[in-house]
């Protein structure tokens, strides 16, 4: 389908971002204000956006509609693990390289798409990616990983950032929108970020840790401090978000991987806000767009998850999936969430496990995946059946009838 047929599924009208560093104090904001966006004529991204009756697999079943099968796709479908993947990686080295330049972020993008054609074709990126865009340079070294040389820890280090430059991540909105024209409505196309929190944990930290002791202590030694850069953080991940959504983005998720690493007493104070008015304001512009919220180790979360006002919560494998489906009721969508471990197991072991996975969850609001990513050496074999089981499912006319979350007991 060509884009020119296709109307938008976000306001078409540009953007920018209020005051810097105006902290957002949400425990006082009654749910209209936060981020203030005065808008402004800039350059449109034309959202590629089909009736609702011709969405893709994953995008009804994200809203929660019926659907014949669940469908299926893996966080990090694109990586290590694929041969293809590691030639060309030979040729191109440097992951900054290979997940900044549009032919490649789109040819790696697809690698997984043609291999196994699962429901959902995810960007080739990093949560990491937009950092320089406001104002964070930052390297990835091969040992150390994500190292940042600038931290944030006071006042005059805010002064560095600025409001989001979207230009400087082109090759973002360029590559969706090759994705979307390569793949059509034949899948979803799934843009991402991270949260602000899981953002902050590598700014205030320099890079990756195990203990998050600096930001951590921030939230007591420096609130004030925290909040500002929360907050601006917050406004340029929405506006990244709208910018992915109007390059062709079906699904957008949101990753707060170090959310976990928090009390749940404290997500609420420190990430959950946060990702409250990201998703007020993509809503505002994106209403049609789904959203999905992904937290390593979210088993204390899961209600406290829902009141963000997502579409869909993302289980990793340490959650029962009947246990999710009953503590986050039939009124919310669900993903996941199978041991990526299981991937090393023959294959009938994986078969059952899918099953096992897909009828607890119900034949409604269940997107297929793994609990985390795919891990590093997983054999091919067992990604092909995993979308294989994925495709063999058939929800009936009977079925179809259960209500959201109820067993569906297919064989």
């Amino acid at each position: 389908m060509g884009f020119s047929a296709i109307s938008s599924s976000c306001c078409g009208v540009g953007w920018k971002s209020s005051s810097l560093f105006t902290p957002m104090n949400f425990a006082q904001i009654s749910g209209s204000n936060g981020v203030d966006f005065s808008h402004k004529q800039s350059r449109k991204f034309v959202s590629p956006r089909a009736s609702v009756s011709a969405d893709p697999l994953l995008v009804k079943a994200a809203r929660g509609e019926p659907v014949n099968r669940p469908p299926a796709w893996m966080m990090r479908q694109a990586g290590r693990y694929m041969a293809v993947y590691r030639k060309l990686a030979e040729k191109h080295p440097s992951f900054r390289e290979r997940s900044e330049t549009t032919d490649l972020i789109v040819q790696i993008s697809l690698q997984p798409w043609e291999a196994f054609r699962p429901d959902g074709v995810i960007i080739f990126s990093d949560i990491l990616t937009p950092l320089p865009a406001f104002g964070v340079p930052f390297d990835i070294e091969e040992v150390r990983g994500p190292v940042i040389q600038s931290p944030i820890r006071s006042e005059e280090d805010l002064k560095a950032l600025h409001p989001i430059d979207l230009e400087k991540l082109h090759f973002v909105g360029e590559s969706l929108r090759i994705l979307r024209k390569e793949v059509g409505e034949q899948a979803a196309v799934l843009g991402f970020v991270g949260a602000p929190w899981t953002i902050a944990t590598y700014i205030v930290e320099g890079g990756t840790t195990r203990t998050y002791t600096n930001i951590k202590s921030m939230c007591h030694t420096a609130p004030h401090l925290l909040r500002s850069l929360l907050s601006h953080l917050t406004k340029a991940i929405a506006e990244y978000i709208i910018y992915q959504v109007e390059s062709g983005a079906h699904c957008i998720q949101i990753f707060d991987s170090w959310g976990g690493q928090l009390p749940p007493d404290m997500w609420e104070l420190w990430s959950k806000p946060y990702i409250n008015e990201i998703v007020r304001v993509v809503k505002q512009k994106c209403p049609q767009t789904p959203l999905v919220l992904y937290i390593n180790g979210n088993g204390g979360l899961l209600e406290r998850m829902k009141g963000t006002g997502v579409d869909v919560i993302g289980l990793d494998w340490t959650v029962d999936m009947a246990d999710g489906r009953k503590r986050l009721g039939s009124d919310i969508s669900i993903q996941g969430n199978v041991d990526p471990a299981y991937l090393f197991s023959p294959l009938p072991a994986i078969t059952n496990e899918i099953k096992r996975v897909v009828n607890s969850a119900g034949t409604k609001g269940h997107i297929l995946n793994l609990g985390h990513g795919v891990l590093v050496r997983t054999p091919e074999e067992a990604v092909a059946h995993f979308f294989d089981v994925a495709r063999s499912f058939n929800f009936d006319s009977t079925v179809k009838n259960y209500a959201v979350g109820e067993p569906n007991m297919v064989a």
